[in-house]
């Protein structure tokens, strides 16, 4: 069984069906072990993308405040060729932005073929965040889920793998991270009391997530649910998710690579031959 939960498309997600506290029945060290061998798996399966050009890979992390979007994606980055990964955060919207369609600012995001992008945040806080602060109107927000599935399809159909990681944690934990904050003098600088006031909206954050969950599920880009109090299996829980996701092309990915050696055989074998002939 998969240490993430994947949603079903068509499932009505309820949070509080997944325990934030799951682990697996394994303990950290164990953890770390395992993580340690789909890095290197996945070290392999990132070569064989970029050299073969033919797929691209866009990780999409969402979490509520400090359900550690950072960590993951920097624990990502430890087992990554770097020269190749992209990290995009999306934030509150420019004025530029706001002046295109909200889709606009995250396509240019997107990866190449051969090249790998993780969101912090996404397209799908203009599902979540402006509709538990009611920035827009519901008859604004709502047919987004349908213009996310269309965008997420046309990212499949141009070969892109869409990997979407909602990182869980309970009220509980966000408080103690929270309040850690204000004792690690080297994570001080993230204290921010929009942090304390968001807990304010728990609830109807968790009804817009459960909605984004269960809409945008969809057979080529479906939604994993990670258990992420404990970090350690939050981070092998991910690397799993993206081995999985990238696996299944290995074959076509190396017999591409195949035909390129071939190719390239062939045309060092016709310039000797060329060569030869001219000194002859």
């Amino acid at each position: 069984m998969p240490y993430a939960w994947i949603v079903e498309p068509g499932t009505k997600v309820d949070l509080s069906d997944f325990d934030p506290d799951h682990d697996a029945g394994l303990d950290k060290e164990e953890g770390k072990a395992l993580l340690q061998v789909l890095a290197t798996e996945i070290d392999e399966l990132q070569e064989l993308m970029f050299a073969a050009r033919m797929t691209g890979l866009l990780v999409v992390f969402q979490a509520r405040d400090t359900g550690g979007k950072d960590g993951a994606i920097n624990r990502v980055l430890e087992y990554t060729n770097v020269q190749s990964v992209h990290v995009a955060s999306f934030k509150a919207p420019t004025e530029d932005e706001l002046a295109h369609d909200f889709l606009w600012r995250v396509h240019a995001h997107t990866p190449a073929k051969g090249g790998i992008s993780l969101f912090n945040r996404s397209h799908y806080e203009d599902v979540i965040a402006v509709r538990v602060h009611k920035l827009v109107p519901k008859e604004v927000w709502k047919p987004r889920f349908d213009a996310i599935n269309a965008f997420e399809r046309l990212l499949t159909d141009s070969n892109t793998v869409v990997v979407k990681i909602y990182l869980h944690i309970s009220k509980d934990e966000q408080k103690e991270r929270l309040l850690a904050r204000e004792e690690d003098p080297m994570k001080a600088w993230k204290l921010n009391v929009g942090d304390w006031k968001e807990r304010e909206f728990w609830d109807a954050t968790t009804e817009a997530y459960e909605d984004a969950l269960s809409k945008c599920s969809t057979k080529n880009a479906p939604w994993r649910i990670v258990a992420a109090n404990h970090k350690w299996f939050r981070d092998l829980a991910v690397a799993e998710a993206i081995r999985d996701a990238l696996a299944p092309h290995r074959e076509a990915w190396q017999a591409r690579l195949d035909e390129i050696g071939d190719e390239a055989k062939a045309n060092l074998r016709a310039y000797r031959d060329e060569v030869s002939k001219a000194s002859a």
